[in-house]
C-alpha cells in the first residue's frame, strides 16, 4: 500500500485550512496513495479560547468532517484525519482534539480522543496548558484495514510508551502519530521519539505533522517542527518532510511487520516484577 504523509502550515480559519488539505489529499491520491494522513488540528490551529468557541463545531455539525467524508469516497482512499478541534458540549467548554479514520465509502471506521495533554513550560516564553481547552481521551483506540491493524495516537501522546505497547499487543502493525509539534522540542526529541516507537513494537510509524509559522486572526502565531516522519518497523526513516508544506509518499507492506517482529519478540516478553 503507497501511503501519503500531508503536510501543511494550518490557520486558525478552517474553510481556508479545508481548501488547502483537501488540495493536498487529491494531490496524493493522483500520486498513488490509497491510505492518506493528515497532521493534528488539521482544521484550526489557534492557542484563542475565544476564537476557538466562535469557529469549532459539534461533531455532527461539523463542516470539515463532512467534506473530508465525501472526499474520500470520491478518492476512494482510506483518510486519516491527524484531529480536528471540535466542541463537545461539556458542562465547563471544553473541546475535544479527535482523530478521525474514514474509509474509502466515506463513512468513519474509528475515533480516537487525544489521551496526554500538552501542560508544558517549554521556554518561559513559551508555555502551553491544553488542559485548560481540551478534555482528555479515556480510550486506546486501533482501527481494522485491508492493509493492516491501525493504532491511533495523537502528538504528545508519543512521549508516553505504555499507550504504543497496548496498542502493539492489541494487533496494531501500524502507528499513526499526527502531530502539531513544538519547534523547540520537535528539533529535540521528534525523531528520536518516533524512531523508538517503532523499535519497541515493531511497527511501522507514520507521523504526518504541521509545519512553519501559523496565520493567526487573533492571538499569537504560532511555529510548529514539520518533519512528517515515516519510520519502518525496524527503526529505519522512510521518508522525511522537511520543513514545508507538502505531500510524503511512503509504501508499507505488513510482511515487514512479521520480519522485524520475528527478529525481536520483544512483545512477547513481559514480566511482572515488584517494585520500586
Amino acid at each position: 500500500m503507497r501511503a501519503a504523509l500531508v503536510q501543511t502550515t494550518s490557520s486558525d480559519d478552517p474553510q481556508e485550512n479545508l481548501a488547502r488539505i483537501s488540495e493536498l489529499i487529491r494531490e496524493a491520491a493522483r500520486g498513488g496513495a490509497g491510505f492518506v494522513l493528515t497532521p493534528e488540528v488539521s482544521n484550526c490551529v489557534s492557542g484563542s479560547r475565544e476564537h476557538q468557541r466562535s469557529v469549532l463545531q459539534l461533531e455532527a455539525d461539523d463542516l470539515s468532517l463532512k467534506a473530508y467524508c465525501a472526499l474520500a469516497a470520491e478518492l476512494g482512499i482510506w483518510l486519516m484525519l491527524g484531529s480536528l478541534a471540535l466542541q463537545t458540549g461539556d458542562a465547563d467548554g471544553r473541546f475535544t482534539n479527535r482523530c478521525f479514520v474514514i474509509d474509502p465509502s466515506g463513512a468513519v471506521n474509528a475515533r480516537y480522543d487525544k489521551i496526554h495533554m500538552f501542560d508544558v513550560d517549554v521556554t518561559p516564553e513559551e508555555t502551553y496548558r491544553e488542559s485548560d481547552g481540551y478534555r482528555p481521551g479515556e480510550r486506546a483506540v486501533i482501527s481494522e484495514t485491508p492493509f493492516g491493524t491501525l493504532g491511533l495516537s495523537i502528538c504528545y501522546d508519543v512521549r508516553f510508551a505504555y499507550l504504543y505497547r497496548a496498542l502493539a499487543q492489541a494487533g496494531a502493525e501500524i502507528l499513526a502519530v499526527p502531530a502539531a509539534f513544538s519547534y523547540v522540542t520537535g528539533a529535540a526529541h521528534w525523531e528520536t521519539l518516533l524512531r523508538a516507537r517503532a523499535i519497541e513494537t515493531g511497527c511501522y510509524v507514520l507521523a504526518p505533522a504541521q509545519c512553519g509559522v501559523h496565520a493567526a486572526r487573533v492571538g499569537q502565531k504560532r511555529r510548529t517542527f514539520g518533519h512528517s516522519l515515516a519510520i519502518s518497523p525496524w527503526g529505519e526513516i522512510l521518508a522525511d518532510g522537511g520543513e514545508a508544506q507538502g505531500v510524503v509518499y511512503v509504501e508499507i507492506d505488513r510482511v515487514e511487520v512479521a520480519k522485524a517482529r520475528g527478529k525481536i519478540a520483544a512483545l512477547r516478553h513481559d514480566r511482572m516484577f515488584e517494585g520500586p
